[in-house]
């Protein structure tokens, strides 16, 4: 079966959340957690790198050589941190896949983290509007909030209310994390809670309500890549069948937003390289910034036609035990989403789905998953196909 040649190793990940430690302890916590559960040696990692938004939330600006601080044999060792919006974190682990395939590594530690929590809310949303199309007055004058309440908008005029599937995702994602020790909220939340506007969930971006949108966190997570060669002697191993890259323009009145034409050509990309189909997936990690936005990823994935994303609800097929269970996470609706962190954090969870350490969220026999990790309003795009040992 096609491959890159590459596998994960190890993992590392903190709690997401309102967390207490400084930018760097949280890198060094989980770049150290990703090389002992990869039982390799830190001398041996050839490079690495850092998902790292951060767009003036710490002033950490130039965090990529906090990694080295993890081990003293890391000093010298090359550090670059890469930057796509809410892809960071994905940005990185291409970055290290790169740094592989090149010749140039054999062994990559990529690490992704954001401290978000201590800036008031106005200052993160400012923070994260600034990736959005700053050359149209209108798109820059949006939050993300608004970006994606605008795409709900479309989508009734298009196709009917996804209201009710919007509050089924976020129920089900609620549910999810409630499996998942790392998941900043542990709160169960029902569709009836999350259909309605009130004090405790009001509108945010109409038609948005508060459960609709993903949660302000701190966090950090790590992955440990290396050749197939290296991996048949690691302890655990996940091979990366495939990982593609798709950039889509921009503005938003450049194409049809809502259509998520950039996400179908990444998911079909990497599925087409990995020599698989939908149906052969065990389970998917995909980007719910919002609700409307795992809705449309369904559609994207290809799990139902254009328009009808919630039959993948109606039929079960997303949810725990279904044919494609999405976001047994949490996803970012509950998990969290420390930016920078969120594309690792993905990679990591399904590393550990893959190789059977995912606790209590895990999937029974996961022998191959999906991620799917997006930067903006469906502009950066980035598919993995992971395996497990063995599939």
């Amino acid at each position: 079966m096609a491959g890159t040649g590459i596998s994960i190793i190890g993992s590392g990940h903190t709690r997401f959340g309102r967390r207490p430690e400084t930018l760097e302890e949280l890198i060094v916590l989980a770049a150290r957690e990703a090389v002992e559960e990869s039982a390799i040696d830190p001398a041996t990692i050839d490079a690495v790198f850092l998902g790292h938004f951060n767009s003036g939330l710490v002033p950490d600006g130039f965090a990529s050589s906090l990694i080295l601080q993890a081990y003293p044999e890391l000093r010298f060792t090359p550090a670059a941190r890469c930057e796509n919006a809410c892809a960071s974190g994905a940005a990185a682990l291409h970055a290290g896949i790169g740094q592989i395939l090149s010749g140039r590594a054999r062994t990559v530690l990529v690490v992704g983290a954001e401290k978000m929590t201590h800036r008031a809310t106005p200052d993160v949303t400012r923070a994260l509007a600034g990736a959005s199309y700053q050359g149209d007055p209108t798109e820059a004058a949006l939050s993300f909030p608004q970006v994606f309440g605008l795409a709900a908008q479309a989508y009734a005029e298009r196709h009917g209310s996804p209201l009710d599937a919007m509050a089924q995702i976020a129920s089900k994602n609620h549910d999810n994390a409630m499996a998942n020790p790392l998941a900043q909220m542990h709160k169960p939340m029902s569709v009836a809670h999350c259909a309605t506007v009130s004090d405790m969930n009001p509108l945010i971006a109409p038609p948005l309500r508060l459960t609709d949108c993903s949660l302000v966190s701190d966090g950090a997570a790590a992955v440990v890549l290396t050749t197939d060669a290296q991996a048949a002697a690691a302890p655990r191993a996940a091979s990366l069948r495939a990982a593609t890259h798709v950039s889509d323009l921009m503005p938003m009145s450049s194409r049809d937003f809502i259509r998520f034409e950039g996400p179908a050509r990444a998911i079909a990309a990497a599925l087409d390289g990995a020599g698989v189909t939908l149906a052969d997936l065990d389970f998917a990690e995909v980007h719910d910034c919002f609700t409307i936005a795992e809705l449309l990823i369904y559609e994207a994935m290809g799990l139902a036609p254009e328009g009808r994303g919630a039959d993948a609800l109606a039929d079960g097929t997303v949810l725990r035990g279904g044919a494609l269970p999405v976001n047994l996470s949490g996803g970012l609706k509950a998990k969290g989403h420390p930016v920078g962190a969120t594309g690792v954090s993905m990679h990591a969870l399904a590393f550990r789905q893959l190789t059977g350490t995912a606790g209590a969220m895990q999937c029974p026999g996961a022998g191959l998953g999906l991620v799917f990790n997006m930067g903006g309003a469906a502009v950066a795009n980035y598919a993995s196909v992971l395996a497990a040992r063995g599939a």
